[in-house]
């Protein structure tokens, strides 16, 4: 895999170089609630910039139907992104149609455009080689060089991930090199005693990595909203909490596997409830109570690990050697449910081991909640991307970028 920095070395100054960056940005209405995927992107944009290319950058960003919706408009992301440059930057109202074609044309070394929503062409996403193909061929007439850099995207089999660049000169960005260098010392080179938390809504999500998990972690550490499937199958009450019913056999399985290959599987011991789930625009107080994992009344919803439980996986965190963590323990957006997610980001901070934040509502929770994210090891801009990688997966965009 060829990097920016071999890019760059046989000189960039004039030509049209295609980044494909991950600008899928949180958005209220028109307002960036999370910026640092824009951020991820800066240091290969501005290397180009400051080399001298003409920069077209292009992302998706939610999931229009395959035709321009303004809700999903990446303006907002474009300016953001002119006001971290520090510079003007043009802006496309479309992806590859008279717009983005004299915006492109307009550009004089060193300036940067962003085009619209890949998304808004139901090429990008289409299923059928030829269309996706024919969007590629159209892409690739705006550039000269192609740089993949948005991590958060290479595990899809996209136009502008695995298609385009077949099409032109490829390179991977700064922030593809280095995410891809982190996974490695998740899977290639592991320090133990190697400690997996994970989190989020929905077992199903999971599954299979915590399949490969089960034979390369030393400790998996559940919480979140799937957690309690997992209490589940092992026959406790789970009150109202979220549960998937058609998952408590494979988890039931994966129970016993992680006992018989000596998988420490960590469960709270208590948790956090509430009658209803919590209001989080208003943030209202949510009736909180603490109960025993074991022992969940009815009519109560499990939102977040409790005090004991944050306790235990502070312990089993703090003397990890490796630590990957993906997903929230609980609603993180609520005051009332945060602290099991607080309790797991201080324990990175206080581990020596090497940490890493695999993305999603984990790298957000970490800018909300106000760590300093300098101070973990990483924090992945692509939560499924690095799911994928963990499981074993060829992930187009990066197959897409090996000579």
């Amino acid at each position: 895999m060829k990097t920016i920095d071999e890019l760059l070395s046989e000189g960039v100054a004039g030509k049209r170089v295609f980044v494909r960056a991950d600008l899928n940005v949180p958005l209220d209405g028109t307002r960036i609630t999370d910026d640092g995927r824009i951020r991820a992107v800066l240091p290969t944009v501005k290397a180009l910039a400051d080399a001298g290319a003409r920069v077209v950058v292009a992302s998706h960003l939610g999931r229009p139907k395959g035709a321009p919706d303004p809700a999903f408009s990446l303006a907002p992301a474009a300016a953001r992104l002119g006001e971290l440059l520090g510079s003007d930057v043009a802006f496309a109202t479309d992806t590859v149609g008279e717009s983005a074609r004299a915006t492109v044309a307009g550009l004089a070394d060193g300036q940067v455009a962003v085009v619209e929503n890949l998304r808004f062409n139901a090429g990008e996403t289409s299923k059928d080689d030829a269309e996706r193909g024919a969007f590629a061929d159209q892409l690739a007439a705006l550039a000269d060089v192609y740089v993949g850099d948005g991590f958060g995207a290479v595990h899809r089999k996209h136009a502008s991930v695995f298609d385009l660049p077949a099409r032109l000169p490829h390179y991977a960005g700064y922030l593809i090199a280095t995410e891809v260098g982190v996974l490695k010392k998740l899977t290639d080179d592991v320090k133990r005693p190697y400690a997996v938390v994970l989190g989020g809504a929905k077992v199903s999500d999971k599954l299979a990595v915590i399949d490969q998990l089960l034979g390369k972690a030393d400790r998996l550490l559940i919480g979140g909203g799937m957690v309690f499937t997992f209490l589940k199958a092992k026959g406790h009450e789970i009150g109202s909490s979220l549960v998937q019913e058609d998952q408590l056999p494979v988890v039931q399985e994966y129970i016993e596997r992680a006992e018989k290959s000596g998988v420490e599987l960590v469960l709270p011991v208590d948790v956090v409830v509430a009658p209803e789930f919590p209001d989080l625009k208003t943030k209202a107080p949510a009736r909180p109570s603490t109960v025993a994992a074991d022992a969940m009344p009815a009519g109560q919803m499990g939102l977040d690990i409790g005090p004991e439980s944050r306790k235990l996986y502070a312990s089993k965190i703090v003397d990890a050697a490796t630590v990957f963590w993906n997903g929230p323990m609980g609603v993180f957006e609520h005051p009332d449910f945060a602290e099991g997610t607080k309790a797991v980001a201080q324990a990175l901070l206080d581990s020596k081991a090497f940490t890493v934040v695999g993305g999603g509502d984990s790298a957000a929770a970490v800018r909300i909640l106000g760590f300093d994210e300098n101070a973990f090891g990483h924090i992945s801009t692509g939560g499924g991307a690095s799911l994928e990688y963990l499981e074993g997966k060829t992930l187009p965009g990066l197959a897409a970028l090996e000579d």
